[in-house]
């Protein structure tokens, strides 16, 4: 397995494309974004678990039922949530870009993301449509950044990898910034590969990878009501179909994981007005179950988030996490550590603080990729949560989104 270029581009017969229509007022924004197989693909989805969804995820939920799709088409700076006329609008916009594509409005996965509770007016999607299809090319960044909103950073991948001999690519964008937390899903992500594989495996795939990925990211503990995570399979690759699990559909997770991984750690590491992407692996646990509550409570901790921002090696407030957490533990055996490109320093052993040098771990926590081990002494259990620290420039972005 290798990474390439290329992005949701990368596998065979998928093209994208990404213009500025109008929905946004800042006219270097794009603001419409276009994925496209040549054939119709496997699709499978994952969705926000908010009670308040946005009207795109409903048309999309029905759209995939079959298991195929061969567009995605998404919208940012409105999204299309809590609207009396939203299902129109999503379900307009599926016929305008099918009849643009000759292809089955059925057959389209719509995404919106932006401002809650703001009408979305179809005109500017209506008229940008034309251009959107004329741009389609090897154009993933273009896509990747019309589905932007607070995001700073474009966030793509693209791996290849073999099946039966079969050269195969996956890839994939995303976007995340804000409202980002567990559990699924808490930003949008589309990825396109040319494996055969059938929608029902792609579906298990998909919803098997979540649970140690996407479900593991959280930036401020708010869960969005907008967002999915969709992945397009359209075989082109040629390799046998993966119809059940076996050596196949277990490198098929592989290649899969390495992109999801990745956009999780670009998406937290943009968290709105972070400086730092945290990363907090926890070991030892009694159970996986346990591991994965205690690695998403270290990471949601605003105090520790606040700690990392200030290069704090505040340990006290990792151990309150922890015994907050809800989880099956012993914190007389919990050790913690801090590591970065710096270094590593331990902080506390058997629950209990240890000497150590504050200089050394300010240094180490001054880097802007940090890793909070958590070591349990439990059992066998272990899991990873990505987050970001928590900054003045969070509280600015949020107090005037809308204006």
């Amino acid at each position: 397995m290798k990474i390439i270029e290329g992005g949701v581009c990368a596998a065979q017969g998928f093209s994208a494309s990404g213009i500025h229509c109008g929905i946004r007022k800042n006219k270097s924004k794009r603001d419409l974004a276009l994925i496209y197989s040549d054939v119709k693909a496997s699709c499978a989805s994952v969705y926000t678990t908010n009670k308040v969804k946005g009207a795109p995820l409903t048309v999309t939920k029905n759209n995939i039922s079959d298991g195929y799709a061969q567009a995605v088409i998404c919208n940012s700076g409105n999204a299309n949530t809590c609207n009396a006329n939203g299902i129109k609008v999503a379900e307009n916009t599926c016929a305008l870009i099918a009849e643009a594509l000759k292809i089955n409005p059925k057959d389209v996965v719509v995404a919106s993301t932006g401002v809650i509770g703001q009408p979305l007016d179809i005109t500017p999607i209506k008229e940008g449509i034309p251009s959107l299809v004329a741009s389609l090319g090897n154009n993933s960044e273009e896509a990747a950044e019309g589905i932007m909103t607070t995001d700073t950073r474009l966030k793509q991948i693209a791996v290849s990898f073999e099946i039966g001999g079969v050269e195969c690519k996956i890839g994939g964008i995303a976007k995340g910034s804000g409202m980002i937390h567990p559990n699924m899903a808490t930003m949008l992500v589309f990825i396109t590969t040319d494996c055969n594989i059938s929608p029902d495996m792609l579906q298990r795939a998909l919803s098997g990878d979540i649970k140690n990925t996407f479900n593991m990211v959280s930036v401020d503990g708010d869960t969005s009501t907008n967002d999915m995570v969709t992945v397009l399979a359209n075989g082109k690759a040629g390799n046998d179909e993966i119809k059940t699990q076996g050596e196949d559909f277990d490198t098929f997770m592989k290649a899969l994981n390495t992109v999801t991984v990745y956009l999780c750690q670009r998406i937290a590491a943009d968290g709105e007005g972070a400086t730092k992407l945290l990363e907090c692996r926890v070991s030892g646990a009694y159970d996986e179950d346990n591991a994965k509550v205690i690695a998403k409570s270290v990471i949601c901790s605003s105090l520790v988030k606040a700690a990392m921002f200030g290069s704090d090696a505040n340990w006290g407030r990792v151990l309150c996490a922890i015994g907050y957490s809800g989880a099956n533990v012993d914190v007389n055996k919990v050790d913690v550590s801090f590591k970065s490109s710096k270094g590593e320093i331990i902080v506390c052993q058997n629950g209990a603080g240890v000497d150590f040098s504050e200089e050394i771990a300010k240094e180490i926590l001054l880097e802007n990729e940090i890793t909070i081990n958590v070591c349990l002494g439990d059992g066998n259990g272990q899991a990873t949560a990505w987050g970001c620290d928590l900054t003045y420039d969070y509280v600015k972005i949020n107090g005037d989104y809308r204006t």
